[in-house]
């Protein structure tokens, strides 16, 4: 299977009109607003794992390079 990728637009209006009932018109902004922020805190947390993790390899780049230009 294609996992969530593969739900194409058909997919996405169905769940769309289930969640249309299940909260009504009224919650939705509401919901969009919470799922909004929770994937902004989401990438900022996974950019800053990544960041972290390039921060601890130029070190050991710099170790590298050095090692290269004294052989």
């Amino acid at each position: 299977m294609g996992g969530i990728g593969a739900i194409g637009v058909p997919g996405l209006i169905i769940i769309l009109v289930i969640v249309l009932i299940v909260f009504g018109p009224k919650k939705l902004p509401e919901i969009g607003g919470a799922v909004g922020k929770t994937l902004s805190e989401f990438k900022k947390s996974a950019r800053e794992i990544m960041d972290d993790e390039e921060d601890g390899k130029k070190p050991a780049l710099r170790e590298i390079k050095k090692s290269d230009e004294a052989s």
